[in-house]
């Protein structure tokens, strides 16, 4: 399979909350179902740098060297007699508006531009990450505190649920979806000692998801990150 896309993603904040599963119905793509851990249901707002950036290899000036905030849910498709863990994007945030309109337009997601900044700064001890956009005059920040040495991910743990998802789907009419493949290897997290997320839900994703602004999320990790490949798409319709 093509790939489309590479970059670097790095300093990838999650914050998890559980959602009652018939909130995320209505956004299923055509022939996934809703993934979950220990029966919970998670939403992930996720803030990170996408680096070295190139589209068919090559680097796009201005484009290489972004911030991504996307709100997701976790879905599985089950293809051949195997099922396909991936996530399903309620909408995603970058800075720069031809990133937004090749996204759309290839594969369908719901990505916009906005004003983004983010900061880091580190210690031996401890690393510090933001990052922050702005929607409607308001500025929203998810950022973290961490010890500055990474630990493994347990297997079968929820971090290992949260960020083990290799496949992107999107619904694109009632009865087509779009897939693609994201590659990376399992990632190591930095171990969190303090947060804050100052989201207006309500305002960027919808009263589906308004009571977010109020919620604590069940956990917050961030994962080193890696180099990433994500596989040119294909379209999965009543046929597949």
């Amino acid at each position: 399979m093509t790939t489309f896309l590479t970059a670097h993603w790095k300093n990838l904040i999650m914050a998890n909350y559980e959602v009652n599963p018939d909130i995320l119905k209505k956004y299923l793509p055509y022939k996934t179902e809703l993934d979950t851990w220990n029966g919970i249901n998670y939403v992930s707002l996720v803030g990170f740098m996408f680096l070295e950036t190139k589209v068919l290899g090559i680097k796009i000036p201005f484009h290489v060297n972004f911030e991504e905030v996307n709100l997701r849910f976790y879905v599985r498709y089950q293809e051949d007699g195997e099922w396909k863990r991936g996530v399903v994007f309620i909408k995603e945030i970058v800075p720069k508006p031809a990133i937004a309109l090749v996204a759309n337009s290839l594969y369908g997601e719901k990505y916009i531009a906005l004003k983004m900044s983010n900061e880091i700064s580190q210690t031996p001890d401890n690393l510090s990450v933001g990052y922050y956009w702005k929607y409607e005059n308001q500025w929203n920040a998810l950022k973290i505190t961490a010890a500055s040495a990474t630990q493994a991910i347990e297997v079968g743990s929820e971090a290992e649920f949260i960020t083990e998802h290799y496949w992107g789907y999107t619904k694109l009419k009632n009865e087509q979806t779009s897939q693609y493949q994201v590659e990376h290897p399992r990632w190591q997290v930095y171990p969190v000692q303090s947060y804050e997320v100052n989201c207006n839900f309500k305002t960027l994703y919808g009263d589906d998801f308004e009571l977010l602004t109020y919620q604590k999320p069940l956990s917050v990790l961030m994962a080193q990150g890696s180099e990433i490949k994500v596989r040119k798409g294909r379209e999965i319709s009543e046929k597949d």
